[in-house]
């Protein structure tokens, strides 16, 4: 049994990176190396691309692998650079962690096969069949809201006898489960909630993955500082500074996605659709109150 907090393969502090694309809908490698270079200037140990804020169900795979590149490029070999390359398809998803190892990312951002809904045990194969196909080490992504498949507890404890599967990135909003997995593993968990970052971390994890780190990587990473420097009260006010903005980036109906570009004058691909005038004032105004906060 584990009993202090877990490694941290992947950093702390990372964020779930938005893919820039140009007016004409096409990628924008250069403002995504500028984007890339912000992110870690401003306090991000790592990027993890192509995932759920990056876009992936529309961008192709050539896209995919240009994107990785392009920002290993741009940050150098310190920051951690993740791939997301989770597809409903085991063979697809074993293409794409090829390419991403071979484009130059550190790791894989793994989700559980979405739409078949498969049972455990097939979920568990899909997993080690990705982990076998490369070197590189795993965060599998558990987020049954958007997939329609739990990982189980047991099934990651399970899986986390496999030396590349080394993290979790958390969206199944059950804290006992997770405790219990952090209790009998070394999978590092990181918070892929913003709301349960702090909680998360208070109780073993090792980090986050942040889609509001697009916008605010520092008052992101000052939470987890605080806790690090053993003032909890500090690290709640923190916490609740960055509430307002969590509350309206994740939480007001519209995907992370898109509150993100709409702050960061991004356009985003069909099927989404860009924020309308008043949700991009109102996150405007909480985006504002936050910076004000920090300076």
């Amino acid at each position: 049994m584990s009993t202090e907090r877990t490694a941290r393969p992947f950093g702390r502090a990372l964020c779930a990176m938005v893919t820039p694309f140009d007016a004409a809908g096409g990628l924008d490698l250069d403002a995504a190396r500028k984007l890339a270079a912000h992110l870690v200037a401003e306090g991000c140990d790592g990027l993890v691309l192509n995932g759920t804020t990056g876009e992936s169900p529309t961008t192709t795979d050539a896209e995919k692998a240009a994107l990785i590149r392009a920002v290993r490029e741009a940050v150098g070999p310190g920051p951690k650079v993740l791939a997301g390359v989770g597809t409903p398809d085991t063979l697809h998803s074993v293409e794409l962690a090829r390419q991403a190892e071979e484009a130059g990312a550190d790791g894989l951002l793994l989700v559980a096969p979405y739409y078949s809904r498969p049972p455990q045990a097939a979920v568990e194969a899909h997993f080690l069949r990705v982990a076998d196909a490369t070197g590189l080490p795993v965060m599998l992504y558990d987020i049954p809201g958007r997939t329609g498949t739990r990982i189980e507890p047991e099934t990651l404890i399970r899986l986390a006898a496999h030396p590349r599967i080394v993290a979790v990135k958390d969206c199944a909003y059950d804290m006992l489960g997770s405790t219990k997995v952090m209790a009998r593993t070394s999978l590092a968990y990181y918070s892929g909630c913003e709301e349960l970052n702090l909680p998360l971390y208070a109780v073993g994890g090792s980090g986050y993955v942040s889609t509001v780190a697009n916008v605010a990587p520092r008052a992101m990473r000052a939470i987890l500082d605080g806790f690090d420097a053993g003032d909890t009260a500090e690290a709640a006010r923190l916490n609740a500074l960055t509430a307002p903005l969590v509350e309206l980036a994740m939480a007001s109906g519209l995907p992370g996605t898109v509150t993100m570009k709409a702050l960061l004058g991004l356009p985003v691909r069909e099927p989404l659709q860009p924020a309308d005038r008043d949700a991009v004032d109102g996150l405007r105004a909480a985006y504002e109150e936050l910076v004000q906060a920090y300076r």
